[in-house]
């Protein structure tokens, strides 16, 4: 078993450390918050980020912006200086690509970015998808590692390429998951019922993830947030973050992305609005208040 570091016990990263404890790793774990570093349970508290990273044989961090990531590893966090020169170093945050190959050029040490999809049932059921970016030699070594906390382990490329795989698989399913609440809201409009809807569309050409497993209406998914008045999940304001990282990609790259914008302004209204702490299927009230323009 492993020894690994962990850093940034939020929403994500708490169940993610305990599934890398319940595997039988040793785990350290540092959060600026104390409490946070109770919730994992069988994990040893540090006293700083670099305390964890120290001696471990792969260290993690889950944070919330890339700002967060570059100061943790590159700045007064002092971890890439801590951690051994053999440690894989992994960060599974979800932030710009830029970012993510400025940290790992600078560490001086084998790093990946290894951002995930699954939100928060996913990271508790250790049924994340891992999408990651970084050397092969590095990747086939803490492929066991992020196997503990995830289903799906995909080597998307060198460095950068996780981050760049995670805005495009978000900006799809923000698009994916506004027009099935669509669907919903003109089906309600039309008497037609949301069972009659799913058992049609999740058979025929409009399947999709947004309608099978994250149905933004109650009844025809019982584990789906609306059926717990759309507590997360997936926070709106999360999604408004990575549509955000996806529009600055294809900004910096010239890509013709117009549904993808038109989602971030969607969502960017409903965080407004008051959606921030719902989850991101939640979006499906404001479309049913929304006016028809003729």
């Amino acid at each position: 078993m492993a020894q690994i570091g962990f850093v940034g016990l939020g929403n994500m990263g708490a169940p993610m450390a305990r599934n890398l404890v319940k595997a039988g790793h040793g785990v350290t774990v540092f959060d600026l918050s104390a409490e946070a570093m109770g919730r994992v349970e069988g994990a040893r508290p540090a006293a700083s980020a670099a305390e964890a990273a120290a001696g471990a044989d792969f260290v993690l961090t889950m944070l919330p912006a890339g700002r967060h990531v570059r100061e943790a590893w590159l700045g007064a966090g002092g971890m890439a200086a801590a951690a051994r020169p053999d440690a894989i170093l992994l960060d599974c945050s979800t932030i710009d690509v830029a970012t993510a190959r400025e940290v790992a050029a600078a560490t001086g040490r084998v790093f990946l970015d290894a951002p995930v999809s699954g939100g928060v049932m996913g990271a508790e059921a250790g049924t994340l998808t891992f999408m990651a970016g970084g050397p092969d030699e590095g990747f086939a070594r803490a492929e066991p590692i992020l196997r503990a906390m995830g289903r799906t382990v995909v080597h998307c490329g060198e460095a950068g390429a996780g981050q760049a795989a995670k805005a495009c698989n978000n900006m799809l399913l923000a698009i994916s998951m506004i027009g099935t609440c669509e669907a919903f809201v003109l089906a309600e409009k039309l008497g037609l019922s949301h069972e009659a809807l799913f058992e049609v569309a999740s058979k025929s050409s409009g399947q999709c993830w947004s309608l099978t497993t994250y149905c933004p209406v109650p009844g025809p998914v019982p584990g789906s947030p609306a059926n717990r008045d759309y507590k997360p999940g997936f926070a709106a304001a999360l999604m408004v973050k990575d549509l955000g990282l996806a529009q600055q990609a294809a900004g910096e790259t010239g890509a013709a992305t117009p549904m993808g914008a038109r989602a971030l302004e969607l969502y960017r209204r409903f965080v407004e609005e008051g959606g921030a702490e719902a989850d991101f299927s939640g979006i499906i009230r404001m479309l049913r208040a929304e006016a028809p323009t003729a």
